[in-house]
C-alpha cells in the first residue's frame, strides 16, 4: 500500500479572468469584476499521466470534452480571495485524483448472513402462502 501523494498544480498552466461576479452585492456588482474563471486544460498540463486519466475520467460537469477544467469563483468581493478559492477546489480536484482507488477484494458471506437471509425468505414465503383462500375443512 503506497501512501497518497501530492501532486501540485503549477500555476503557470492555469488561466484566469476576471468576470464579474453574479447575485447580491449591490452597486459593487455592476462596476466591479470580482469574480474568478479559472480555466485548465488537462491533456497540456505538467500532471503525471496516471493522475491525468483520472482526472478525464471522472464524471464532473466542470470537466468539458475537450479535458478543460472550469471553475466559477465568486463567494467573495475580492478579486484576490476568489482566484485563491478557485485554485483551492482545483487543487482538490487534483488531490482526489492523485490517490489510486483500492482494488476491490471479493468476499464470501458468513455463515450467520446466510441463515439470516433464509430465515427472511422463509417468513416472506409463509406471509404469501397465508395470502391464499381460505377453504373450509
Amino acid at each position: 500500500m503506497s501512501a497518497a501523494r501530492r501532486v501540485m498544480v503549477d500555476a503557470a498552466e492555469v488561466d484566469f479572468t476576471a468576470v464579474r461576479a453574479q447575485g447580491a452585492g449591490g452597486q459593487n456588482v455592476n462596476k466591479v469584476s470580482s469574480a474568478a474563471h479559472l480555466r485548465f486544460d488537462i491533456h497540456a498540463s505538467s500532471l503525471p499521466a496516471d493522475v491525468k486519466a483520472r482526472l478525464l475520467a471522472q464524471r464532473d460537469q466542470r470537466i468539458s470534452d475537450d479535458g478543460v477544467v472550469v471553475i466559477k469563483a465568486q463567494e467573495s468581493r475580492s478579486l484576490p480571495m476568489n482566484r485563491a478559492a478557485a485554485l483551492a477546489r482545483l487543487q482538490d480536484m487534483v488531490d482526489d485524483a492523485a490517490t489510486p482507488p483500492l482494488p476491490r477484494r471479493a468476499t464470501k458471506p458468513t455463515y450467520g448472513s446466510k441463515q439470516r437471509r433464509l430465515e427472511g425468505k422463509a417468513v416472506r414465503a409463509q406471509v404469501k402462502a397465508s395470502r391464499g383462500r381460505v377453504r373450509d375443512g
